[in-house]
């Protein structure tokens, strides 16, 4: 089984507040352009997090029904307390393997960058079928291979030359589908047809190098692996890694990369 995205309660804020707008806010919007959902329709949100895709929609849309589903409480409890505009958003805790909603009750399933992590994604792309309406869509986006993104590759690298073998694990998780003709396949034999992949990039900003490793290792599953050091021992993991990122990037000022997803939009 691949490891999974989840956070702490203090990550999950942190996500929120850091990588949500640097990041997931930026992607969302292409997704939602992609999915296009219409007032009136019912939405799903797949892996949700803390709910930018959700509530994004949810301030389109002038009727209907958003709903966000993610298998991480203290990713939807943060969800709870953001300030949304436009519809209510209904929150569900549940596996997307075995969803809490009866047959073709969806119009419209989205997922971002969360269908690398589900552990059997054959079922779980039936699962969203059977939820969805004859004629809906889905619009999902995974991030493409990890070697196509040096900074990412670097930092990943990293972990595991200064938090042990391994460490890297859920860094690299997160492009654990980057094979297009894979992901084609998944949608195809779970029914679905019109089948469309295209790869879009944007470049992400953060304010520094540093920033950028303190954030990764304060606001996503990382932060569960220095949780127990001392502040000192962080401190000095964190100069290290930041040390390595400015050595592969030769960026010591604001950092700058490029992120690269798959985007798939198909019919039942």
């Amino acid at each position: 089984m691949e490891p999974s995205y989840q956070l702490l309660g203090s990550a999950a804020e942190l996500y929120e507040r850091y990588l949500v707008p640097a990041v997931t806010s930026r992607w969302a919007t292409g997704l939602i352009e992609r999915a296009a959902p219409q007032s009136g329709e019912c939405v799903l949100d797949i892996a949700c997090g803390t709910g930018i895709v959700s509530r994004l929609v949810a301030a389109q849309l002038t009727s209907g029904r958003v709903v966000g589903l993610d298998i991480n409480p203290k990713m939807l409890a943060v969800a709870r307390t953001v300030p949304r505009r436009g519809l209510p958003i209904e929150w569900h805790e549940a596996s997307v393997l075995q969803m809490p909603f009866d047959d073709a009750s969806f119009d419209v399933c989205v997922c971002q960058n969360g269908l690398q992590f589900f552990p059997d994604r054959p079922n779980a792309l039936r699962e969203i079928a059977r939820v969805l309406r004859l004629g809906g869509r889905i619009a999902f986006s995974v991030y493409t291979a990890i070697e196509r993104m040096p900074v990412a590759l670097a930092l990943a690298d990293a972990f595991d030359r200064h938090l042990g073998i391994g460490a890297s694990a859920n860094k690299r998780s997160e492009h654990g589908l980057n094979d297009a003709d894979e992901l084609y396949r998944l949608a195809d034999r779970a029914g679905f047809h019109d089948i469309a992949i295209e790869t879009a990039t944007q470049t992400v900003e953060f304010e520094s190098v540093r920033k950028y490793v303190q954030i990764q290792l304060e606001a996503t599953p990382m932060a569960g692996m220095v949780a127990t050091m001392t502040p000192d021992h962080r401190e000095a993991i964190a100069a290290a890694i930041a040390e390595d990122l400015i050595a592969a990037t030769d960026q010591t000022g604001e950092l700058a990369f490029v992120q690269e997803v798959h985007n798939l939009l198909a019919h039942k």
